[in-house]
Parts: structure tokens; C-alpha cells; sequence
């Protein structure tokens, strides 16, 4: 009876450790490619792989897709507007 307790335990104890080891393994690959991809794009912007540098550019787009928007609506000035801004911000970051 001990040798199916102990069979069982072992079984057990090998299936948390894949789980772990296949978790382990993927948030690496997972964290490797996310800072493939930010280095990537910041190094193409020419732009520093800051968070705060990162978090400009995300609202230099957001600006721009505020006047796209805008556009859709027939508000013209206001799309001019959105996209000034929006240019303007992401012209200074890009610098």
C-alpha cells in the first residue's frame, strides 16, 4: 500500500513540476519577446526604450487616432486640430 501512495506522490509531484517548468519557459520567451519588440521599435524611432519615452508615443498615436476619428465624424477643424497636436507630440519625442 506504501508503494501506491509513493507512486502517486511521485506522479503528482512530476506533473506540478512540469506545469512549472512549461509556465517557466513560456513568461521567458514571453518577457524576451516583448523586449525584442520594444528595443526593436525604439531603436527604429530612434527613441530611448524608456517606459515614460514608450508611454508618449502610445499618446502621440492615441492624438492621431483622436483626429482620424474626428474625420469620420465630418469634424474637420477638429481633426486638423487632433492631428497638430498629435504631430507635435510625436515630433518632439522622435527628435
Amino acid at each position: 500500500m506504501e508503494d501506491l501512495f509513493a507512486f502517486i506522490s511521485n506522479a503528482l509531484g512530476e506533473g506540478i513540476r512540469l506545469i512549472v517548468d512549461l509556465l517557466t519557459g513560456l513568461f521567458t520567451h514571453l518577457d524576451d519577446a516583448v523586449d525584442g519588440l520594444l528595443n526593436g521599435l525604439s531603436g527604429s524611432l530612434g527613441i530611448s526604450p524608456s517606459l515614460l519615452s514608450l508611454a508618449i508615443l502610445v499618446f502621440g498615436l492615441w492624438l492621431l487616432w483622436r483626429g482620424f476619428r474626428a474625420l469620420m465624424q465630418r469634424a474637420i477643424i477638429a481633426a486638423l486640430l487632433w492631428w497638430l497636436v498629435g504631430l507635435l507630440v510625436l515630433g518632439w519625442l522622435i527628435n
